[in-house]
């Protein structure tokens, strides 16, 4: 499964979203964290229909997607929908 976070450079939101994520991914190993600057690739940020950072997109692992969350997801939450994506 993959964990996508849309970030941009000056947003604090986006720092601990970040922090989140990668115990998140450090607590499930199957878990990969890709993350996307909106500013320096907003094509891709516009193709998944990105509007605000951050965003949080969890995919299984035959690409659907599982959850969006825009703003900072709990480390709970995001657990929980890495779950959903075993």
């Amino acid at each position: 499964m993959r964990v996508h976070l849309y970030s941009s450079s000056f947003c604090g939101a986006c720092t601990a979203t970040r922090v989140t994520l990668e115990e998140a991914v450090r607590l499930v190993p199957t878990a990969t964290l890709d993350e996307v600057n909106v500013a320096i690739d907003p094509q891709r940020a516009e193709a998944a229909g990105i509007r605000f950072t951050p965003t949080v997109v969890i995919e299984s692992d035959d690409g659907r997607e599982i959850f969006r969350a825009e703003g900072a997801p709990t480390l709970p939450q995001t657990l929980v929908a890495l779950s959903k994506a075993l």
